[in-house]
């Protein structure tokens, strides 16, 4: 019990100073009565033991982790329920406007029933810009440029390399499984299904550009994109011989939407020049710092709604799918497979890099995770989501902010695991409906388009569903072919949703742990350059005798209180005079 009764003091540059040995085998200063002229210090490693200890029997039983617990109790049962009742009230939805044959849920009736869930969407994507915008650069604003560095580099680098493993672990299933051609004839395709268009150069090209915005306010709603026309036309070669031609006409265009890449640049640069010029800045380093507290107060408030507003985003989900004969047959084998990948991917491939990584405990780490993956299961968005993974990884799973505020913004905008997974499965399921050979070439191409892909992806509902028109590019399948898992989208993009946020956090971890050298440094740095503005201050202190009735009450310090009885409650301050002497200790 002596190691944590343990008290170490740290002086600096004693005149008068005596060591004495305490009960438990410690090392204490002893002053004696004469004038001295030096700060006393307790290190901060002590305080933060003590403190530690203590929360650690204080947090399971606390009030606020009692509240916790019931907000994410209350959010799986209201996903649970909305399951539930969405099935049960699909007899009574109606086929037309009218209420005939005993029907009693229109078409506008359902948007009735889903009103409650956008307005919770609206809430946390109301909160997404400023939540990036103060995160990073307050993040990186108490990082040097070395330090920032490295940790990006980290990230970027377990992105992809996770995202790359997702994709061949899909490729492998669907390989295996064979959905395509196990699961009967191919579905008839949908008169109100959408088809898009698309080339891997235009996304590549719209990556770059949206990465340099000419205007960072516009940046803020809107994104440059690459509108796409194919014409088909027939050409006439110099042998008169016909062929057919296709002629694509790109042009640009702005589309709503916050251009995350921008900012994130923008910010990341923003902060790592506020972090250069260290005092010149410190009132934008604060300012940046209260803006992400009081964005964070406004999630918890937020947080409070999310029962209400997943339940009826669920029901008003399943009322308005078409048919339950989408879930069997060769599509229900089709998301068997994604659903196997994600699992295998999500609680499997990501906890053993967890576990080999850092070494921590892999079932609380995801227990601490849980308000986040049921809070992308129900949005369907992984910005959206943004704000409660902040609360999940910082205050559940004690995530350094310095790190967790930099690297989520970067993960929620490139890294997409389970989008790289579940295009990767599509494109060759696709593949496999139309009887198109595969050979390894073009899975190597599939492998790496559905990761660039993944990157390109917008982190709002069902933008893979656009963007798996990449793949299909890649494997010569025509662009219209994405209707045929149209109908099976919204779901599925709940769960590789979830999978995304999963992923993010990991990462956050994985970096957290691999960077605690270069934190470290900065907390010793930071705790020397404050030691050297005390003792290079211009103000003298001294320990004056307690009956000293001449000091006026405005100049004394706060009295320090020691737990060694060998020091007596001083204390401390300091006279300025007006007059030429300058200062006047006593």
């Amino acid at each position: 019990m002596n190691f944590f009764k343990k008290k170490t003091v740290r002086t600096v540059t004693p005149l008068a100073t005596s060591e004495i040995k305490n009960e438990n085998g410690s090392n204490a200063v002893s002053f004696s009565d004469r004038t001295s002229h030096h700060i006393v210090e307790v290190p901060l490693s002590t305080h933060r033991t003590s403190t530690f200890n203590s929360n650690v029997h204080q947090r399971c039983c606390s009030k606020e982790s009692l509240k916790e617990q019931a907000l994410l109790m209350t959010t799986i049962a209201s996903v649970i329920i909305g399951v539930g009742i969405g099935l049960g009230l699909r007899g009574l939805k109606c086929e037309t406007e009218q209420y005939i044959n005993g029907c009693r849920l229109t078409k506008e009736d359902i948007a009735y029933i889903e009103f409650p869930g956008t307005i919770f969407i609206n809430i946390l994507k109301l909160l997404i810009l400023p939540l990036i915008v103060s995160s990073i650069i307050s993040s990186l604003a108490q990082l040097d440029a070395q330090s920032s560095g490295k940790m990006g580099l980290r990230a970027l680098v377990y992105y992809f390399g996770t995202t790359i493993i997702a994709a061949i672990v899909g490729i492998i299933l669907v390989l295996t499984i064979q959905p395509g051609k196990r699961g009967g004839a191919k579905e008839a395709f949908k008169a109100e299904s959408k088809s898009a268009e698309g080339r891997t150069i235009d996304t590549i090209l719209d990556l770059i550009r949206n990465l340099f915005p000419d205007n960072i306010v516009q940046a803020a709603f809107q994104t440059l994109g690459t509108k796409l026309t194919v014409n088909k036309t027939i050409g006439i070669d110099a042998n008169n011989a016909t062929y057919n031609r296709t002629i694509y006409d790109a042009k640009l265009e702005k589309r709503d939407g916050i251009n995350v890449l921008g900012l994130l640049l923008f910010c990341i640069l923003f902060g790592i020049i506020i972090s250069r010029l260290k005092e010149k800045a410190t009132i934008l380093k604060q300012f940046f710092e209260a803006m992400l507290e009081v964005v964070m107060q406004l999630v918890r408030i937020a947080m409070l709604f999310s029962p209400i507003g997943i339940f009826f985003l669920i029901v008003s989900k399943i009322l308005t799918m078409d048919s339950l004969n989408d879930f069997v047959g060769s599509l229900g084998l089709y998301m068997a497979t994604v659903l196997a990948g994600l699992f295998i991917h999500g609680f499997i491939i990501l906890p053993l890099i967890l576990f080999i990584v850092t070494r921590m405990n892999v079932f609380k780490y995801i227990r601490g995770m849980s308000q986040a993956l049921v809070t992308a299961f129900g949005t369907a968005s992984s910005s959206a989501t943004l704000p409660v993974t902040y609360r999940c990884v910082e205050e559940k799973n004690r995530i350094d902010p310095r790190v967790s505020r930099f690297v989520l913004p970067l993960g929620a905008t490139v890294n997409m695991d389970g989008t790289a997974l579940y295009e990767a499965v599509a494109a060759i399921y696709i593949a496999q409906l139309n009887h198109v050979p595969l050979t390894a070439a073009k899975v190597i191409v599939t492998t790496f388009t559905s990761t660039l892909a993944s990157i390109g992806a917008a982190s709002i509902p069902q933008a893979g569903l656009v963007t798996l028109v990449l793949v299909l590019n890649a494997l010569g399948l025509p662009p219209e072919e994405v209707r045929t898992i149209f109908a099976v989208d919204w779901l599925l993009d709940r769960f590789r949703t979830a999978i995304n946020v999963f992923g993010d956090s990991i990462g956050c971890a994985v970096v957290n742990h691999l960077s605690r050298k270069e934190l470290d440094a900065l907390d010793n740095k930071t705790m020397s350059d404050d030691d050297t503005n005390i003792h290079n201050s211009k103000s003298t202190t001294a320990l004056l005798p307690l009956n000293n009735t001449n000091t006026p009450r405005s100049n004394h310090a706060t009295p320090l209180i020691y737990d060694n009885p060998s020091f007596s409650n001083q204390v401390e301050t300091t006279i300025e005079n007006d007059d030429s002497m300058g200062q006047t200790t006593f």
